[in-house]
């Protein structure tokens, strides 16, 4: 494939998607300090006007729009393209970033809600603004969709006891769609590329936006919420009936704090590699050691994917911790 970013992207127009925290704000910090003019949205308002102030801070050349939106409403979607629309007359990068955890099991009617909204944001997120945004990405004289999907695109689990079918599932049709899209863009728009990005653990704070944004805030657990963790945990194994309800909310604070703070990869360094994965044109980009391992043994033996013996060999490789971008 040719090279249409290897210089970089001064001069040029982006869009990113759930640019308030993680990847996200690290390529929005990314873009405009190496000169592009970059359109963000996300659904928690002081989260992004935080990446607005760092990018003030880190004295960028390039200019930053920021407008709040739920990229599962398509909606609010046509907003955020119609600001951008007025702002810039087209677009050369699209990074369809945002994205949450949430709805593991499909089996327990308590999760209904949080399954679609987690699928909606996850896949529909990324469907809505690609069809938004293709009018300007057209009009552009070369441009790029840059999709996020997760391990758990090729890989639908995170480990033998936790459920993840909303997440897998919509990362997967992530990964489907843009592959999809490859032949589409070739055949219909040369000039667009596309690549789907699959991280492994990355340093973000999802777990704690996801809960936020399900209204699954351990600050603010209702009685019916907790009581719904304590199920969860006894599905799971363990017995939290000697542990009181504070200790279950900081509990649970931690965890998404240990999932931000202790990863093998930074959202930094997760960011930069998918902007050197633009510059070099490629569509299937792997992010983090860990999204290495799992992809080799996933093709090795992927009749065996699911097993305890393939979760015992990720052990031993130090790959299977939290396999969620």
């Amino acid at each position: 494939m040719t090279n249409r970013f290897e210089s970089g992207f001064a001069g040029h127009v982006a869009v990113v998607t759930g640019g308030g925290t993680g990847m996200g704000r690290e390529l929005v910090r990314l873009l405009v300090a190496d000169g592009c003019d970059v359109a963000t949205c996300d659904v928690l308002g002081d989260n992004l006007a935080d990446t607005v102030g760092l990018c003030a801070a880190d004295g960028s050349s390039g200019e930053v729009m920021s407008f709040i939106a739920d990229v599962s409403d398509e909606s609010q979607v046509l907003s955020f393209r119609d600001a951008v629309a007025k702002w810039r007359p087209h677009v050369n990068v699209l990074f369809n970033n945002a994205g949450i955890g949430g709805g593991g099991s499909i089996v327990y009617n308590e999760d209904r809600e949080s399954w679609d909204k987690t699928f909606a944001v996850c896949f529909f997120g990324v469907y809505f603004n690609t069809r938004a945004f293709m009018p300007l990405l057209l009009n552009a004289d070369v441009a790029h969709i840059v999709n996020t999907s997760s391990v758990n695109g090729f890989w639908a689990s995170l480990g033998p006891s936790t459920p993840h079918s909303a997440y897998s599932s919509a990362k997967f049709a992530v990964k489907g769609f843009s592959e999809a899209l490859i032949t589409d863009l070739r055949i219909n728009a040369p000039h667009v590329h596309v690549s789907v990005v699959m991280p492994g653990h990355i340093g973000t704070s999802i777990v704690i936006n996801s809960g936020k944004i399900l209204g699954f805030d351990p600050k603010e657990l209702t009685e019916e919420q907790m009581l719904q963790v304590r199920v969860r945990a006894e599905r799971a194994g363990l017995d939290l009936s000697g542990v009181s309800d504070e200790d279950i909310r900081v509990g649970i604070m931690a965890q998404g704090e240990a999932f931000r703070d202790a990863a093998p990869t930074s959202a930094r360094e997760a960011a930069e590699v998918m902007l050197d994965a633009v510059r070099r044109d490629e569509w299937r980009v792997l992010v983090g050691d860990d999204a290495q391992i799992l992809d080799e043994e996933v093709r090795s033996t992927p009749r065996d994917a699911y097993t305890e013996e393939f979760f015992a060999r990720l052990q031993s490789r130090n790959a299977l911790g939290f396999a969620r971008g």
